[in-house]
C-alpha cells in the first residue's frame, strides 16, 4: 500500500514538473500540499529515471548573488510518461505523406489535426466570452482537459495588462514536430482563429524549450475575420529544412 501511494504521489509530482516547469522544490512542496523533503525525495526517483533534469537558465556569471535554488524541468521521457506517445510511427507516416504529396499534403494533414482540436476547444473558449484574455484562460483550461497541461499567466507593463502567456507544459507530438514544423504552425493559426488575436508562438518543446510558450496580446483588436490572421510562429531550423 505505502509502494501505491508513493506511485502516485511520484506521478503527481512528474505531471507538476511538466505543466509548471522550471520549477523549484518548494514550489512543488506548496502546490501539492507536501513537505518539501517529500517532493525533493521524488525529484531525486525521477530524476535518476530520467524523466526530470536540472534546468539552467544562465551561465553561472550572468546570474545574481547567491546560490539560486534548483528549478526542475522534465526530459523527453518524462513527457511521454504522462501520456500515450506513438512518435516514431507518427514520423514515419508523415515522411511517407512527404515523399508521395510534398510539403503542402503534411500541411493539410496539419490542417486537419489543428481544425479537430479547434472544434473541441470552441465551445469552452466561446463561452469565456469576447474578451481575449478570459478566452486565453479558457482555452489553458480547455487545453489542460485535452492533455496538453497547459496554464495561463498575465502580463503586464507597470498597471496595465499587455496580454496572456500561454503554455503548454506537454504536447503528445512535439517529437514529431522537429521534423515537421507544419504541426506546430497550424496549431497556432487555431489558436488565433479562437483567441480572434494575431498570437505568436515564441517558444516551443518541439525545439528543445521546456514548454511551448504563446504570446496572446489582449490591448489591441483582432488582426481581421476569423481565419485572416498570420501569426509568426520561432521555429529552429530542422533537419529537414536543413538538407
Amino acid at each position: 500500500m505505502k509502494i501505491d501511494e508513493d506511485s502516485r504521489t511520484r506521478d503527481r509530482v512528474c505531471q507538476a514538473v511538466v505543466e509548471q516547469g522550471p520549477v523549484t522544490a518548494s514550489d512543488l512542496a506548496h502546490r501539492l500540499s507536501l513537505t518539501a523533503a517529500a517532493v525533493r525525495k521524488h525529484l531525486d526517483a525521477l530524476a535518476a529515471d530520467g524523466l526530470v533534469d536540472t534546468w539552467h537558465a544562465a551561465p553561472p556569471s550572468q546570474r545574481g548573488r547567491g546560490r539560486p535554488a534548483r528549478q526542475f524541468v522534465a526530459t523527453d521521457s518524462g513527457h511521454a510518461a504522462i501520456g500515450t506517445e506513438y512518435g516514431d510511427l507518427a514520423a514515419e507516416a508523415l515522411r511517407f505523406l512527404s515523399s508521395t504529396g510534398g510539403a503542402d499534403a503534411v500541411r493539410r494533414f496539419a490542417d486537419r489535426r489543428s481544425a479537430g482540436l479547434e472544434q473541441r476547444l470552441r465551445p469552452a473558449v466561446e463561452a469565456a466570452g469576447p474578451d481575449p484574455g478570459r478566452r486565453a484562460h479558457a482555452l489553458a483550461d480547455a487545453l489542460s482537459a485535452d492533455g496538453y497541461a497547459a496554464s495561463s499567466r498575465p502580463l503586464q507593463v507597470g498597471d496595465t495588462p499587455i496580454g496572456v502567456q500561454l503554455c503548454q507544459g506537454h504536447c503528445p507530438v512535439h517529437r514529431v514536430a522537429r521534423e515537421f514544423p507544419e504541426l506546430c504552425e497550424s496549431e497556432t493559426d487555431a489558436f488565433s482563429r479562437l483567441l480572434g488575436v494575431h498570437v505568436q508562438r515564441l517558444a516551443t518543446l518541439a525545439h528543445g524549450e521546456h514548454v511551448c510558450t504563446t504570446h496572446v496580446p489582449t490591448g489591441h483588436p483582432p488582426p481581421g475575420p476569423a481565419g485572416t490572421a498570420h501569426p509568426t510562429t520561432v521555429h529552429a531550423p530542422t533537419e529537414r529544412q536543413s538538407r
